[in-house]
């Protein structure tokens, strides 16, 4: 079984139908079938439970949905790390990248951990790529990879 990190781009496509949404699933599949372990950051709950917000608050999401999605994400056994931990490195590479801490704490996790970082977010792919290549947008990604 491999570890694999993922962020919350990836996790609310899960539940909530986006562009990428079926590339995302195939990560998805990957862990219901027993060939992966998710782990993320313990902040991952927290970017999950606002990204939902944010879709009741703007884009009309039903409050009952909120929820549900909430208590499905809840029954995935998602290895959490404390942010802590891994503070320190994440701080080094938002500042050599420029780019946020929170994208960062996934980046250190998929360092420590030696394995693939699967991210929606083409920018940052292309933005670390040279220095993390485990980490791999989710178009491109393959069980294999």
């Amino acid at each position: 079984m491999a570890n694999i990190v993922v962020d919350s781009s990836i996790v609310i496509k899960w539940f909530v139908t986006e562009p990428l949404s079926q590339e995302a699933r195939r990560v998805l599949e990957g862990y219901q079938s027993g060939a992966l372990t998710l782990i993320a950051p313990d902040l991952l709950a927290a970017e999950i439970g606002n990204i939902v917000w944010k879709k009741v608050r703007t884009q009309g999401m039903a409050r009952e949905d909120a929820l549900q999605i909430i208590s499905a994400f809840r029954e995935l056994e998602i290895e959490l790390t404390p942010t802590m931990s891994l503070l320190e490195d994440a701080l080094r590479i938002a500042m050599t990248h420029e780019r946020t801490v929170y994208d960062a704490l996934y980046i250190a996790l998929s360092e420590r951990e030696q394995c693939i970082f699967i991210t929606a977010d083409e920018r940052l792919v292309n933005a670390v790529n040279k220095t993390f290549p485990n980490t791999v947008w989710v178009a491109n990604w393959t069980l294999q990879s």
